[in-house]
């Protein structure tokens, strides 16, 4: 004869709660708290608000941060170390957002676990810190070789492309630009490494496409920028008119980063934070 036990209410949800963790994060992947209905997934309102933009001054060619207003304070169009040394195929380059937490736990949730209900709103970041007056006529991602792709089933790149370009009323296309050799993951190299890493790694594939055209490419994070010159400066050699390009954030090493480098209210749009 089998016993019946009681099964309560509370029990159920115990365990429903605890499927749920196999399936969806019910905690913030940023400060660990419990989600309660919070607009981004993953993420609590409280560290979603912490994700502040980067601002001047810096680098007019790549955004890189300067510690010091000085030194911008004789040439407001005064370049880093780095591209007086290696000057970038691409004109401008504009780095969003820091690559710190929680932003950082974001992006790794997004590209690397498959967490792509997080492209709308990091998508709406961008949106929010767009440049004004961007004199584009052409929105490319930055391509994925076909090996990657099938492990990672999307690109990162052009789900936030595809939103930017929809708010730009500008067309997005994969076809003009191919990764065309497989690469190590730049995560993984020294500064050195990632500038071998990727050399003549992209083509473009039908140049009368590109030919004129006033683009502007999209990555998810500039690093040492490697990836993002190789682009441009296949898409120059194939006949584009410039090259400009759009991270969401941008790595900033050892650099202490001091206040005035930060807006100091975060700004969300509507659309993200449900209001």
């Amino acid at each position: 004869m089998l016993t019946s036990f009681p099964f309560t209410r509370t029990g159920f949800l115990g365990l429903c709660r605890q499927a749920l963790r196999f399936i969806v994060p019910v905690d913030c992947l940023a400060c660990g708290v419990g989600l309660q209905g919070d607009p981004v997934p993953g993420f609590c309102r409280r560290c979603w608000e912490l994700i502040l933009p980067l601002k001047g001054p810096c680098c007019a060619l790549c955004s890189q941060p300067f510690v010091s207003a000085a030194a911008v304070s004789n040439s407001p169009n005064h370049h880093c170390q780095d591209c007086l040394e290696h000057r970038p195929a691409f004109s401008r380059a504009w780095t969003l957002y820091p690559y710190l937490p929680p932003l950082r736990e974001a992006v790794c949730a997004f590209k690397y676990r498959g967490k792509i209900g997080l492209a709308k709103p990091l998508a709406q970041l961008m949106i929010d810190a767009l440049p004004p007056n961007l004199d584009v006529d052409l929105v490319l991602p930055v391509p994925l070789h076909p090996s990657r792709l099938r492990g990672r089933e999307f690109n990162q790149s052009l789900l936030l492309a595809d939103r930017v370009a929809r708010h730009l009323h500008l067309p997005v296309s994969i076809r003009e630009l191919a990764r065309v050799h497989a690469t190590d993951p730049q995560t993984t190299l020294p500064r050195n490494m990632r500038l071998k890493n990727v050399r003549h790694a992209f083509a473009v594939r039908r140049p009368r496409l590109v030919t004129g055209r006033r683009i502007l490419l999209i990555d998810d994070v500039f690093t040492t920028g490697a990836t993002l010159h190789e682009c441009a400066a296949a898409l120059s050699e194939s006949g584009a008119k410039s090259v400009v390009a759009l991270t969401l954030a941008r790595t900033i090493g050892s650099l202490v980063v001091p206040d005035h480098l930060f807006v100091e209210e975060p700004f969300r749009s509507p659309s993200v934070l449900g209001l």
